[in-house]
């Protein structure tokens, strides 16, 4: 999960630490990412495999 908000992070959609919780603030960032990116999941803010692979295509791994 701490990855997950790092990946966050080098895109400027997550600004609190990563401590490697699903939080609030993590699924509102993911959902950030998924309403920008076009990505449509079942439900927004939930961290799926269609929007880890973009993520993880658009950023280093940390």
């Amino acid at each position: 999960m701490e990855e997950l908000e790092l990946r966050l992070t080098q895109l400027g959609l997550y600004t609190r630490e990563a401590r490697g919780n699903y939080n609030e603030g993590v699924e509102d960032a993911v959902a950030r990412y998924q309403w920008a990116r076009g990505i449509q999941p079942e439900e927004y803010g939930v961290y799926d495999l269609a929007t880890r692979e973009m993520l993880e295509s658009e950023t280093t791994e940390p």
